[in-house]
């Protein structure tokens, strides 16, 4: 079952004047703006930027030290099935001898490892969101047995089988080789186009993610921005963002990618 529409719907974040305070330190500050919802939006700056506390904010798990934040019009926290999230040590916490389909269940569950219990709508939401991701042929295998691409094929069925408005991934393509990351571009690219939800991706590296993002939040000399990835993709902004020369190269055949400039 769908969501009730809200007024609130077009707009999937909005900070107005937000600060952040982790131990008396100053993380960022006077950050405002509006992430419109159905994007697909990375999360970027240089390590130690903030970008674990605004994602942690948004979550509800860090409240601002002055401003306000809102998620679809709510506060952090009050909605917190509105958003699927997969964080980047997810099979750490799912457990190595768990079969991926349970893992997947757990996401209706609430991990109350209560699987005997599950209704057969339940079973039917799981058995739809495993063919989404294309993970039915390994859906009854262990986590430890499964390859790097799957182990996030299973993480992102775990995030979306509750059918949230936002899915937000922590450093999804990290530790993948090549081409899995590439799958796991397609996969997110084509869930985008095919359920409309907002995607926002913490991300070190762009360039796998660069044919799909449309706008990027950017934490820069102690503030967070929102731009269009027009905006962002540019040598002086991301060489000041990452405190390296980086130049934005753009190939023949129209796709472009970012290499540290010599």
């Amino acid at each position: 079952m769908s969501r009730p529409k809200s007024e609130h719907d077009s707009v999937a974040l909005a900070f107005t004047d937000v600060s952040a305070v982790r131990g008396r330190r100053l993380i960022w500050s006077e950050a405002t703006f509006e992430v419109p919802a159905g994007g697909i939006v990375a999360l970027i700056g240089a390590n130690g930027a903030g970008k674990t506390t605004l994602l942690h904010m948004i979550l509800g798990l860090v409240p601002p030290a002055s401003g306000e934040v809102r998620v679809f019009g709510r506060k952090p926290g009050e909605d917190n099935d509105g958003i699927g999230y997969v964080p980047q040590d997810y099979a750490a916490t799912a457990g190595e001898a768990i079969r991926a389909r349970d893992v997947v269940m757990l996401g209706l569950t609430g991990r109350r490892w209560a699987f005997g219990r599950a209704t057969a709508a339940q079973r039917e939401t799981v058995r739809e969101t495993l063919v989404a991701v294309d993970a039915t042929e390994f859906a009854d295998r262990r986590l430890a047995l499964l390859s790097g691409g799957q182990r996030q094929r299973i993480a992102i069925a775990e995030a979306l089988v509750s059918k949230p408005r936002m899915l937000i991934l922590d450093e999804p393509l990290a530790s993948l080789d090549l081409r899995s990351q590439g799958e796991i571009v397609a996969l997110l690219a084509r869930l985008h186009r095919e359920l409309g939800v907002t995607i926002l991706v913490v991300a070190h590296d762009l360039n796998p993610l660069l044919t799909m993002l449309d706008s990027a939040i950017y934490l820069l000399d102690g503030h967070p921005h929102y731009a269009t990835m027009t905006d962002v993709v540019d040598d002086a902004l991301l060489s000041h963002l990452y405190g390296t020369p980086i130049r934005v190269v753009h190939t023949p055949q129209g796709e472009m990618y970012m290499r540290s400039a010599p």
